[in-house]
């Protein structure tokens, strides 16, 4: 499951309420900061790093360094079940992965300019063909290519 973990005072009352019901996080989650950027490496319109390897239970902290972008799932890019994400534009987000697969996302904005990241969860990589096959315009399969290749 992805998640979005409220930067509100309400997230921290759900916490709060989660750990005193017997929730206990894995002490050895990680947390990737993603930043968004006009100019980055790889080009103009990026996410850095834009492959990320992860654990269940890991979280990307989404960081707007540059205004104007969001993260979203690609549509046939993620695991069967995975819920949707779409973070608001400019705003920082935390997102959280339980599910293990194949995700790629897209700055809405700027998809058109090849803003897209993808991210691997676990060892599970039966989607993978799946996400391969979706259609992109040709900047943004351009960038996926070589990060497909980083697939392991």
């Amino acid at each position: 499951m992805i998640g979005l973990v409220k930067n509100h005072a309400s997230g921290l009352v759900a916490a709060l309420l989660l750990a005193s019901v017997g929730a206990v996080a894995d002490a050895r989650a990680a947390e990737i900061v993603v930043k968004t950027l006009n100019s980055g490496p790889g080009g103009a319109m990026v996410f850095d790093p834009a492959f990320v390897k992860l654990a269940p239970g890991d979280t990307i902290k989404l960081v707007p360094t540059d205004k104007g972008h969001n993260i979203e799932t690609i549509k046939g890019m993620a695991p069967e079940g995975a819920p949707v994400v779409k973070t608001v534009v400019g705003k920082e987000e935390t997102l959280s992965f339980d599910k293990p697969g194949i995700y790629g996302f897209k700055c809405s904005p700027h998809y058109l300019m090849g803003m897209v990241a993808l991210v691997v969860v676990g060892d599970d990589t039966s989607n993978l063909e799946a996400a391969k096959a979706v259609q992109h315009g040709k900047l943004a399969q351009k960038r996926f290519d070589p990060l497909f290749a980083q697939v392991q």
